[in-house]
């Protein structure tokens, strides 16, 4: 009989410790659970960035300096003293024509000057004696001044056989060969100056306000994708084109290793206003007539509605003038469910960085 008591008390026990765990459990679930009624939104904070807007633009690559060679006179190729595609600095010889006449004739020219300075000195002397009329050595001094015009003709002849760079480039194909009979206007081949290129783009004139010079430019081209060539505006030109509405923009990017070529077509962006300042998803605006806000999650998980101003807005991002700081909560999912102060559970969205201008 004691057995069986102690039995039913040992069982009865047993149920009653398992009956208050169970109900221990549940309580304990029902606190760390969501409050039934309580709506979860998706969340993202307020950042400090940096804001850019930029225009978007194509534009053509040209040479800062280019020119096409030729010469000066009619006359045969002696020497060709360069290369297909050589770089060469200002000044150097490029091509030499037949001079041996203009050799002669220069070397002619030098002696009567000569001649003519010897019996100039000759006559002063006898002038001096007065055994000599002054006016012979009037008429000797003219004879002086026509051989020096004579001899700086002959140089110059000679001087147009040498065709010289004008100034510090890279050469195209060369058009001719020793022995060719060139004339004024025959291509001889084609100099660019590229180690900094102009880019030439068109903007619309509705941005005429915001071109000045001094402005950044970031460009891309098909041939190098990932690669970014920066550089800045130098000019606006000086018309509107009637046509297109639109003003021509001049930039100079930097090309020092001469991977870009005139001719080359470009995108780019000119950046009209930069600066670090307060950025928001742009989901997070809520707009009501003329005014914009934001549901602000504060530290008690409660709901504040706050109107804002709105500066900027690039591809998804808006610029907050004031109104929110940075490092505060906002919600960007969910808008429509909530309610100033409401209480609410939160989610972080996916990252939320400003890269500016993608």
């Amino acid at each position: 009989m004691k057995r069986t008591l102690l039995a039913i008390t040992s069982l009865a026990v047993a149920i009653g410790g398992a009956i208050y765990y169970k109900e221990s459990q549940q309580s304990s679930a029902a606190k760390s659970a969501p409050k039934r009624g309580t709506p979860t939104v998706v969340v993202a904070n307020v950042a400090q960035e940096t804001m850019r807007q930029a225009v978007e633009a194509l534009g053509t690559v040209k040479a800062r300096e280019s020119v096409v060679l030729s010469a000066k006179v009619t006359d045969t190729v002696e020497e060709v003293h360069f290369e297909d595609g050589q770089g060469v600095n200002s000044g150097a010889l490029l091509l030499t024509l037949r001079d041996g006449e203009q050799q002669a004739k220069l070397r002619a020219a030098k002696a009567n000057l000569k001649e003519q300075q010897r019996e100039y000195d000759r006559i002063k002397d006898l002038v001096a004696k007065k055994t000599v009329a002054s006016s012979e050595l009037d008429r000797l001094s003219t004879s002086i001044d026509v051989a020096r015009a004579n001899l700086a003709q002959y140089q110059a002849e000679l001087d147009a056989r040498f065709v010289h760079a004008p100034f510090s480039g890279v050469l195209g194909f060369r058009r001719v060969s020793p022995g060719t009979l060139v004339t004024p206007g025959t291509e001889i081949a084609t100099l660019d100056d590229i180690e900094v290129v102009k880019l030439d783009f068109p903007v619309p004139e509705r941005f005429l306000s915001q071109l000045q010079p001094g402005r950044s430019v970031e460009a891309s081209s098909r041939a190098f994708p990932e690669r970014i060539f920066t550089g800045k505006v130098v000019s606006v030109d000086s018309r509107v084109d009637p046509d297109t509405r639109s003003v021509v923009v001049r930039a100079e990017v930097s090309n020092d290793d001469l991977a870009l070529r005139p001719g080359m077509l470009m995108t780019l962006k000119l950046i009209t206003e930069q600066r670090q300042t307060t950025v928001v998803p742009e989901e997070a605006l809520i707009p009501l007539q003329d005014r914009q806000y934001l549901f602000v999650v504060n530290r008690d998980s409660k709901i504040e509605q706050r109107q804002v101003e709105v500066g900027l807005r690039v591809r998804g991002k808006a610029e907050i003038l004031s109104g929110v700081e940075a490092g505060e909560t906002v919600v960007t999912r969910g808008i429509m469910k909530v309610r100033p102060g409401q209480q609410v559970n939160t989610r972080d969205s996916e990252r939320f960085s400003v890269q500016g201008v993608g």
